[in-house]
């Protein structure tokens, strides 16, 4: 194993991103593993600490140390030896952000500076570090900017090394209100961008349109709407801009808006679609869309609030042949049995479900089941008005076919009230089934102190079987874990 080549060590340390610990014993073991680990622990500028920037301003060319100077700008670095690498050269993921605000700790922290003064020298030291980067950086692959509250912060693209740096951008994450001569350097430079996420204020750059015009090979939009004036600004205007080769789109809104949502049929290649609105106003464009065709549809994910039944219904009977995974809503008001009735008719290949069923509609559910023989994972609202535990357990035992991961998802603050016994009884029942398959139970909360895992004998059972190989995973989690909150 000591002749593998460091591209084969890169790809292994990879699988240790998360474990900084680990990464930073891997620098003791010889000087491959070092160079390697330290590649890694330096790629991502979100995961930079204070010695991380005191390292990057020991890097800084003599130049960019002068202006620092003149500008009586000191702050101390680990050594005064030479950087034993080129530290920023590593850096693929770079938020212009996270990077400025990190600055600006370091000066507070080591310089008695006016707080009016503040935002002044820390502009002065990230000019400098941000065209260390542009120069350094070979090939970035993520950049994150957005627009700084009460200062007018921009870095310049023009160095000849910009174009080496950024001609491999694959993607890019921004506000709407940045200056378009940003948007317009880039689009002079970047073309293959495949992820872009734009957070849309008040102001919209009209270097927006040029730069999204020219990817060639964009897959995947974020558009997230903070203010309603935006939305009759962008939705035709620079909507006919983005490339046929989207596959992945996801709309935001947390305002009141009327978003002409028809222009999403003219992305017929769509994979995934994902709608969440606050405000349920949003969806009365909707009507349009629902007879447009995506013969690619795969994953329908409707956050939030809801579009009438009537037309998400008639959208799902004419896309739902080809979908594997839906998510509707996540309240109260988003569930009706006419609608899960429809997904049961209409999208017989899903893997993956998360829909509430009302206590008084375990018939919608067995024929969800019946219906729906691929499905491996299931999401079910219990509390209130939905499922008890103790329904959702005997509904999935009794008539689901390959369903290998079951997540029971509490209303607010339901508590949980599933008896020992009667979980016992459900593992039992697994056990006996056949084929024969682990199980991955995920309890979504809001209160972790009513949760199953509280309860000794509860806890005991869980270990009893997940010994036995019936329990593949099981984890109590609340709403803000993204995994489970979609």
């Amino acid at each position: 194993m000591s002749k593998l080549p460091a591209d084969c060590w890169y790809k292994i340390f990879e699988y240790l991103e998360d474990d900084i610990h680990s990464l930073y014993s891997c620098i003791l073991v010889n000087r491959l593993w070092c160079e390697v680990s330290v590649r890694i622990l330096w790629r991502n500028s979100w995961n930079y600490t204070n010695l991380n920037f005191n390292t990057l301003i020991a890097c800084l060319p003599n130049k960019s140390k002068e202006i620092l100077s003149k500008n009586e700008i000191t702050i101390l670095t680990p050594t005064l030896k030479p950087p034993t690498f080129n530290y920023a050269s590593f850096c693929k993921i770079l938020s212009v952000n996270r990077v400025y605000y990190n600055i600006e700790r370091l000066l507070i922290n080591q310089q008695n500076i006016l707080p009016r003064s503040l935002k002044y020298y820390a502009f002065i030291v990230a000019q400098e570090v941000f065209q260390m980067f542009i120069k350094e950086i070979s090939s970035l692959r993520n950049l994150i900017f957005f627009p700084f509250p009460y200062i007018t912060f921009s870095f310049s693209l023009l160095y000849p090394e910009a174009k080496d740096c950024l001609k491999n951008l694959s993607e890019l994450r921004c506000g709407s209100d940045i200056s378009a001569g940003f948007f317009y350097q880039l689009s002079q430079i970047c073309f293959n961008i495949q992820s872009l996420t734009i957070e849309f204020k008040r102001i919209i750059s009209n270097g927006i349109s040029d730069m999204i015009s020219v990817q060639r090979n964009l897959k995947c939009f974020d558009i997230i709407l903070y203010d309603n004036y935006s939305m009759a600004n962008i939705m035709f205007s620079l909507m006919s801009k983005v490339p046929k080769t989207l596959i992945k789109l996801v709309i935001y809104s947390n305002v009141y808006c009327t978003p002409a949502l028809s222009f999403i049929a003219n992305f017929s290649n769509l994979q995934e679609l994902k709608l969440s609105f606050d405000l349920k106003e949003c969806f009365n464009d909707f009507d349009k869309l629902q007879y447009a065709i995506f013969s690619q549809l795969q994953v329908l994910k409707i956050c939030n609030e809801l579009p009438s039944d009537g037309s998400l219904i008639k959208f799902l009977e004419n896309n739902g042949k080809n979908l594997k995974e839906i998510y509707i809503g996540e309240n109260e008001r988003c569930s009706g049995n006419s609608l899960n009735l429809a997904i049961s008719k209409f999208c017989p290949m899903l893997r993956k479900l998360s829909t509430g069923i009302k206590n008084n509609e375990l018939e919608s559910l067995k024929i969800i089941f019946n219906s729906c023989k691929y499905l491996e994972s299931i999401k079910i609202w219990c509390g209130g008005e939905f499922l008890s535990e103790k329904q959702a357990l005997e509904m999935v035992v009794k008539y689901s076919q390959n369903i290998n991961e079951l997540i029971l998802y509490h209303i607010f603050t339901v508590r949980f009230n599933l008896l020992p016994e009667e979980l016992e009884s459900f593992f039992v029942n697994w056990t006996n089934r056949v084929p024969q398959k682990s199980l991955s139970l995920v309890i979504v909360i809001y209160d972790e102190e009513n949760s199953l895992d509280k309860n000794d004998e509860n806890i005991e059972i869980i270990n009893k079987y997940t010994k036995l190989g019936v329990i593949k995973k099981f984890k109590v989690t609340d709403f803000v874990d993204d995994e489970y909150n979609i």
